[in-house]
């Protein structure tokens, strides 16, 4: 990668290298255990121009989610997150099927985990997913879906199809896309010209703080601040309005964006959260943390790499220790940011026996590169592990409740992000 995706500068700067790695949602049926796996480099820039942080572009969308191992509605909390925001959102911008005829556009709507919340009260809404298999379980659902990835083309037919959206939504699919100026230009396209964008996309500065290197995958092209999102937004003709902290995927930015003929001027953004004109002064907040971290100079990016070598080395004691001890060790869990951990670690099964995941897709195939058997939950309850090695350490208190029962038999939970942690689960 020469050039950078956004401003088109030469001025990149590593940031940490991972190896090479297979695409983390290429999971193997047991037919292709003895067939060539392609790797690619994973290696992690960022400009010093824009401050976009990102990946070279190896794999194109269309490898990855023409068919795809992901199904949101297999995570409790975060359907959960989808229903709250569905809630929120119809209040604050006067959506409904009375008071307003809205119409929601879902980008990347996965299997309608949230647009269902939309449908149940009885608002127009249309799905646009690229993979064939869930969005095919979104219309079984009764939640309206296109199969097609989001351009400018796409944007403009929905458009002219259904009409401009009041709301457009954009959940974790803004750093899946390697033409972002392109995908931009698409939300505006769909987006009325009084209308709002809400995107939420996993935060930068996070990431660096709390080592979530294992979030660094093909799939994902860039990693954004607040800063490179304001610029990113303003490349397809949106303007930032406000900016919310989650706690999602370990600390995410939800984005309100309006197309920039009527964001109005800084001074008088107002905040869709309270109607009040503080929204500004949001943004001006974590632009301040954000350029107090560093994350605007390379100094907030240097000791990254140093601590990401930490969090492999701990990780490799601890199951290496545990393998000389005698005592088993499961894993819990398997999401694409599994399989960067795994394969940046090196671990196989004979370190890590097996995993197990909710999502029946994912059962009787193998990880990509570590080739470690996944499971159906139920084989930690017959197995009784010394250790389950907790994967999506995102959903930790999610999950903390639902792995109590291996409090039965002294089993104890571990977790490799931020920092190894060993916890004692009590029923």
């Amino acid at each position: 990668m020469t050039q950078c995706r956004l401003c088109g500068s030469a001025a990149l700067a590593s940031v940490v290298d991972l190896g090479a790695t297979p695409p983390c949602e290429s999971f193997l049926a047991a037919d292709q255990l003895d067939r060539p796996e392609p790797a690619y480099p994973l290696h992690l820039r960022v400009c010093t121009d824009c401050w976009l942080a990102q990946i070279p572009p190896l794999i194109t969308p269309e490898e990855t989610f023409s068919e795809y191992a992901y199904f949101s509605s297999f995570s409790t909390s975060w359907v959960e997150h989808a229903r709250t925001f569905v809630a929120d959102a119809v209040q604050r911008l006067g959506l409904g099927p009375e008071e307003k005829a809205a119409f929601v556009v879902e980008v990347a709507s996965n299997d309608g985990y949230l647009l269902k919340h939309m449908v149940d009260r009885g608002i127009r809404c249309l799905g646009i997913e690229p993979s064939v298999n869930v969005g095919a379980a979104a219309r079984d659902a009764g939640v309206p879906t296109l199969t097609e990835f989001l351009d400018p083309a796409t944007g403009s037919a929905v458009r002219a199809e259904h009409g401009p959206a009041d709301l457009v939504v954009a959940n974790n699919v803004y750093a899946h896309i390697p033409d972002v100026v392109g995908f931009t230009q698409g939300l505006r396209a769909l987006v009325a010209d009084d209308g709002w964008v809400s995107i939420e996309v996993q935060h930068l500065l996070t990431l660096i703080e709390k080592n979530q290197y294992d979030t660094i995958y093909h799939e994902h092209f860039q990693y954004y601040t607040v800063a490179s999102a304001a610029r990113a937004l303003a490349s397809g003709g949106l303007a930032l309005v406000d900016v919310e902290l989650l706690p999602t995927h370990g600390g995410s930015i939800r984005l309100w964006a309006r197309p920039t003929e009527v964001a109005g001027e800084p001074s008088i953004g107002v905040s869709p959260a309270r109607a009040e004109p503080r929204a500004w002064g949001r943004v001006a907040d974590v632009l301040a943390r954000e350029k107090a971290a560093g994350l605007q100079e390379l100094s907030g990016y240097t000791e990254f790499s140093a601590r990401v070598a930490k969090v492999r080395r701990d990780l490799l004691k601890f199951l290496i220790e545990a393998a000389e001890r005698g005592e088993t060790v499961v894993g819990y869990g398997a999401p694409g940011k599994g399989n960067t951990l795994l394969n940046h670690c090196g671990i196989r099964p004979d370190l890590l026996a097996y995993t197990v995941d909710r999502n029946p897709y994912k059962h009787g195939r193998f990880t990509p590169g570590t080739r470690i058997p996944i499971l159906p939950p139920e084989q930690i309850a017959a197995d009784r592990p010394d250790y389950v090695l907790v994967l999506p350490w995102n959903l930790r208190a999610e999950l903390v409740e639902q792995l109590s029962f291996v409090h039965d038999w002294g089993g104890r939970l571990v977790f490799p992000i931020p920092e190894l942690s060993i916890v004692e689960v009590k029923r």
